[in-house]
């Protein structure tokens, strides 16, 4: 009888390997000793602690959040602002492109009006004899002015009032249209700085002001009267920026008669003419909108130049209302 071998059955041995794989999960081979601090896993990587665990948990929350700088530079860079100021060495943009579109225009005050506003309006025609007392030198022609073909024709202008009371028309008050008597019978005589009509003087430039000023100063040596009244501070300004360039500062302003190195019509600088210029006096102006200075303060500049007329008039045997045998009226323009 054949002996019984008691190594189990091949389902046995399977079934209680599966039971014990089950209860005790295989052990990776390892070439250290087994050590009782580190639990059996079946991953050959060991299990960490508990307090590495609570590590990793704060680091994966660290990271899931973007801190300030991961997000300043995820966002695009700040725009960079572009200067406005010139560059040393820098050329103008109408240089470097050779361009007269880009050059710069020349400001004109707000209410600038140009001259094709009101060129439907006549020239205003200067009147002007040689060797005149004193010529008066007016801003431009207004509307009613340029219309009417009178100087200072505008009821509320005060210049025909103040030639009377300051003797330079010391028998009577005379109209505008009267204007052709003065170079006749008073040794006097009209122009303005600029010849184009405008209602104010605030529709006219500066530039073209100074422009004006190199005008006059031919005409005053055409035809060289003894003084030239200039009626209104801007019109000295306008001739000071053209003679020096610059700005008449509120120090170096005066009325009345200015310093002789001022004259007006004599070669610049002084040399190479028989003419020494006409004597420059600076009025007030006689618009009704010039209210800086009261009537009485007007009155007393006007006087000063009345003085000086009346003078010239006893020293020169000149009668007042006489008419004059060299009478010329200038057709304008008075400078050719």
């Amino acid at each position: 009888m054949a002996r019984k071998s008691s190594a189990p059955s091949k389902s046995k041995v399977t079934r209680s390997a599966n039971i014990e794989l089950f209860l005790s999960p295989k052990k990776a081979p390892t070439a250290k000793p087994p050590n009782d601090n580190v639990d059996d896993e079946s991953s050959s990587t060991p299990k960490s602690t508990l307090n590495e665990q609570l590590a990793k948990s704060d680091n994966s929350m660290t990271t899931a959040t973007p801190n300030a700088d991961s997000i300043t530079s995820a966002l695009p860079p700040p725009a960079r602002r572009i200067s406005k100021r010139k560059q040393p060495g820098e050329k103008p943009a109408a240089e470097m492109f050779n361009d007269a579109s880009l050059a710069k225009k020349p400001r004109h005050s707000k209410g600038y009006a140009p001259p094709s506003t009101y060129a439907h309006l006549p020239a205003l025609p200067d009147t002007i004899t040689p060797n005149l007392l004193c010529l008066f030198v007016g801003l431009n022609p207004g509307i009613q002015t340029a219309t009417l073909g009178h100087p200072y024709a505008h009821p509320s202008n005060h210049f025909w009032r103040l030639l009377h009371s300051s003797g330079l028309t010391p028998q009577r008050r005379l109209a505008p249209a009267e204007y052709v008597t003065l170079p006749k019978e008073y040794s006097l005589g009209n122009t303005n700085i600029i010849e184009r009509a405008t209602r104010s003087g605030d529709q006219l430039s500066k530039e073209e002001m100074v422009a004006g000023a190199g005008v006059l100063d031919k005409k005053i040596r055409k035809w060289q009267p003894e003084v030239v009244c200039l009626v209104g501070k801007g019109i000295w300004e306008a001739v000071w920026k053209w003679k020096y360039g610059k700005a008449l500062k509120p120090h170096e302003f005066k009325y009345g008669f200015q310093d002789t190195t001022e004259n007006m019509g004599k070669e610049f600088g002084g040399t190479g003419s028989e003419w020494g210029g006409a004597r420059v006096f600076v009025a007030t102006s006689t618009s009704g909108l010039a209210a800086s200075l009261s009537s009485k303060q007007k009155e007393e500049i006007w006087e000063k130049l009345g003085e000086w007329v009346n003078k010239r008039r006893e020293e020169t045997k000149q009668v007042v209302g006489e008419r004059r045998d060299d009478f010329e009226v200038a057709a304008t323009p008075a400078v050719e």
